[in-house]
């Protein structure tokens, strides 16, 4: 039987695309950068996608992909920024003005409660990801949270699920659940730590891992039927 979830946030509970788009478009107007179109949105999102690959394979530290990334599409937009660092701690802030939540989430977690403990954990960074979990009313529904800026390690390391476990308590592997949709991050990361894996795929996406998928489900109110289920 399941008795714990380890939810994802961006792009499983809350719409990151939408948090991204706000918070880019705020940003070029706060630096004065000039109009900031979907296409542009689209091209720095595919940069940001890639980086955060790159953080998950060890390749990078967080430090370096949160600016290069922004310094990388700049370059590749002719825009002149001169401080790719400031811009980025103005857009971790944009981060949490827009919360938007995917299939009515917060009333999904807020009746799980009634049959499982359920942990955030997530890569994004301390400062947008609290803010987020607060503004959001996230925190006040969550045991705990877990960002990696605070433990040190991120997705899908073993070292940010053996922090996990040592403050969640001595749970079975077989009664936690991750919730994710990130194959990279989320799936790969519950292969690592040896619990059962829930593929959030909402686009209907085709998997082309060899990853241990034990629920694949497109829409978060059928999480409920899996919790009953097990």
């Amino acid at each position: 039987m399941i008795k714990v979830i380890l939810w994802d946030i961006d792009g499983t509970i809350l719409d990151f695309k939408a948090s991204e788009k706000h918070a880019l478009r705020t940003c070029f107007s706060l630096f004065h950068l000039g109009d900031c179109t979907d296409a542009m949105v689209a091209r720095y999102s595919e940069i940001n996608r890639q980086y955060w690959n790159r953080l998950e394979r060890g390749e990078l530290p967080k430090a370096q992909i949160l600016v290069e990334r922004f310094e990388t599409f700049f370059r590749q937009e002719n825009i002149l920024c001169e401080d790719a660092d400031a811009f980025n701690q103005a857009y971790q802030i944009q981060l949490s003005e827009t919360i938007c939540f995917l299939d009515d989430a917060y009333h999904i977690l807020q009746d799980l409660s009634a049959y499982v403990k359920q942990y955030a954990v997530t890569n994004g960074t301390y400062a947008a990801q609290k803010r987020k979990l607060e503004a959001s009313g996230l925190e006040k529904i969550f045991d705990a949270s877990f960002i990696s800026d605070e433990i040190g390690a991120e997705k899908p390391s073993i070292e940010f699920f053996s922090h996990v476990f040592r403050q969640i308590g001595p749970y079975p592997k077989q009664e936690i659940l991750i919730i994710g949709d990130s194959l990279t991050s989320d799936i790969q990361g519950g292969n690592n730590a040896g619990i059962r894996c829930c593929w959030y795929n909402p686009q209907h996406q085709k998997n082309n891992t060899h990853l241990r998928i034990d629920h694949i489900i497109w829409n978060l109110n059928q999480v409920k039927d899996i919790i009953l289920k097990s």
